[in-house]
């Protein structure tokens, strides 16, 4: 479902939301704007509000405190049937708005509308659900995965008043009886032969041993009542230590208890030993609709594995040079074992990779104006992955902040098993992750209030995680990757988003084993066992979603040298960069056509 693909991405943050009481304004009037323009900006505000309605626990991500005592109902089938409901009338609403006399802002912003609701409509297909909400958690997207934290004191959650501290108390009911009702689904997908992979169960299995494992007072849960902010009385703070613990031990630990025991003693021996898509009833159909989907392109399965390969092979060739720079003598696999244990490459602490993140981040921040002409208001903090998920999660993550500034935007880098976080992948990280990657995108759609909300808070993957690989590219600009262990680490990066499209691929519908899939990475790159087990469970568990990556890369990259080929001495990096995170995250086939229109503006400047 939509909700739980957003909030996986927002959840964490350890500063609190100063929560705004009230919807996100309509769009603001720009130079220029008709009628039809203020039509299209009303349509766009209705169904975000209605969106908002049906989906409480957004509103909270972005600061709308409205209902701050909801999650959601969205295990539900009027759940499902108001989201196809909501998507049918939003396109038959855009069908009557001339998109012809609109301003070139917003006939952009009528595609991507047109484009996302299309996309949203088909993956509400009666036989396409059946086949997800059967499956309604993953050790990579369920609910156990981000709203623990989310409710801990130190997540997105704000816990500011009383209100705030009994609003989440009434969404951990919530939580308790989504639990409940997930259950209930996965029965259904028993009944129906759809169901998740063993493999997939066991790691579930893993994330609540570990929820489970906690005494009330040292649990994520308690984390609210252990500080409180100095206005709450005395009084209000005993009671709510009461409240807290109460509810831990009468309603979260059973709820929990409740989904443990029933994926361990009845749903991993009807589980599927087959990992990949393919070997699920329906799953052919329903990876198609993955990659087109994630890419935003009606691309097939075996375009994008040979596209991988063929990546593949012209990354592997830039290694060897990296290799003979260094002045390595051995094979390539023998230089990836060199890269994995030289004590060299291993940060001696958590806090030497805290404090060499920093320096990179000074480095970039000096050059960053000379590509950049829009720079983001929003603060960008560099934390440790939480313990409690360190295990399963990458090597590093990006969570937005707020659009009002009150929370940052922050960089996660992970110390689980220190000596796999190679030194020589720092630089590429951080550019991907924070600046100029997800912390510029993310960041500049959230604060341009000329735009439409869905445009602000919403996206796509290909155009998110597309533009975070761009910002890769950019390390001879920013002055990044200039030693070749560094250098070798960004192509690292590039060749797993390049594997991905083979791995992806092979495991949903070449019928690829878990091993075989491992294996592969580990012959292909430096990357650490650990990293590579992490990464193909990530696949085996969400589909379709990787590939978006070097999808969007390449068609980015694709769009900047085209502009560069057809501007010659006009062209300006700060003005190609500045039209493509302008308008938030776009579709490819929109983005290909404003910078179209962009280059074809530009020749006559």
């Amino acid at each position: 479902m939509r909700l739980l693909s957003l909030a996986i991405v927002l959840a964490v943050s350890a500063t609190p939301v100063l929560a705004l009481a009230q919807a996100t304004p309509i769009a603001a009037p720009q130079p220029g704007e008709g009628k039809e323009d203020a039509r299209l900006k009303r349509l766009f505000h209705d169904s975000d509000e209605a969106s908002l309605a049906r989906n409480p626990i957004n509103g909270l991500f972005r600061g709308d405190m409205r209902r701050a005592d909801r999650i959601g109902d969205f295990f539900s089938d009027a759940y499902i049937n108001a989201e196809r409901a909501a998507a049918e009338k939003d396109l038959k609403d855009l069908g009557q708005i001339n998109r012809a006399v609109l301003t070139p802002t917003n006939q952009v912003a009528y595609d991507v509308f047109q484009q996302q609701t299309q996309t949203t409509l088909k993956g509400l297909d009666p036989a396409l659900v059946a086949l997800t909400i059967v499956r309604p958690m993953d050790h990579f997207y369920g609910i156990q995965t981000f709203y623990p934290e989310f409710a801990s004191g130190q997540g997105a959650a704000p816990f500011n008043t009383v209100a705030d501290y009994d609003n989440n108390l009434k969404r951990n009911v919530e939580y308790a009886r989504l639990l409940d009702e997930a259950i209930v689904r996965f029965r259904q997908g028993m009944a129906s032969g759809v169901v998740q992979p063993k493999l997939v169960v066991r790691n579930m299995i893993a994330q609540f041993d570990n929820l489970l494992a906690s005494p009330v007072e040292d649990s994520t849960f308690y984390g609210p009542v252990k500080r409180f902010p100095a206005s709450i009385p005395a009084a209000e703070q005993a009671r709510l230590k009461t409240a807290y613990a109460t509810q831990m031990r009468d309603v979260i630990l059973p709820a929990e208890r409740r989904m443990r025991t029933f994926l361990a003693d009845t749903y991993l021996p009807a589980a599927r030993d087959s990992v990949g898509l393919s070997g699920m009833k329906g799953g052919d159909r329903l990876y198609s609709y993955l990659i087109e989907q994630n890419t935003t392109l009606p691309l097939k399965a075996e375009e994008v594995h040979q596209l991988g390969l063929s990546e593949v092979a012209r990354i592997l060739k830039a290694m060897e040079v990296q290799k003979q720079a260094v002045g390595f003598k051995g094979s390539l696999p023998e230089f990836f074992t060199f890269l994995r244990t030289d004590p060299q490459f291993a940060p001696k602490s958590a806090a030497q990779l805290r404090e060499g993140y920093e320096a990179i981040g000074r480095r970039i921040d000096a050059r960053i104006r000379e590509q950049f002409s829009l720079i983001p208001k929003t603060a960008l903090e560099i934390r440790p992955v939480p313990a409690f998920k360190e295990k399963t999660d990458a090597g590093g993550s990006y969570q937005g902040g707020t659009p009002d500034g009150t929370r940052p935007g922050v960089f996660y880098y992970n110390t689980y098993d220190l000596p796999s976080r190679y030194m020589w992948e720092m630089e590429t990280l951080y550019l991907h992750e924070a600046v100029p990657g997800h912390h510029f995108q993310i960041s500049l759609a959230q604060e341009n209030a000329a735009l439409p909300a869905f445009m602000r808070f919403g996206g796509n993957t290909a155009y998110a995680e597309g533009w975070a690989l761009y910002a890769e590219t950019l390390w001879p600009e920013l002055g990044m990757e200039t030693d070749p262990y560094q250098r070798m680490g960004g192509l690292s990066d590039e060749m797993l988003r390049a594997m991905r499209l083979v791995v992806d691929t092979g495991i949903h519908a070449k019928g690829w084993t878990r091993d075989q899939a491992i294996e592969y990475m580990l012959a292909n790159s430096p990357m650490a066992r650990t990293d590579a087990t992490a990464e193909v469970e990530r696949y085996i568990a969400i589909p379709g979603q990787a590939l978006a990556y070097k999808i969007g890369q390449l068609t980015i990259s694709r769009l900047k040298a085209q502009a560069k080929a057809e501007l010659g001495a006009k062209f300006d990096p700060r003005r190609f960069h500045a039209e493509v995170l302008d308008t938030g995250a776009l579709p490819m086939p929109v983005l290909e056509k404003k910078i179209a229109d962009w280059i074809a503006a530009e020749k006559r400047r």
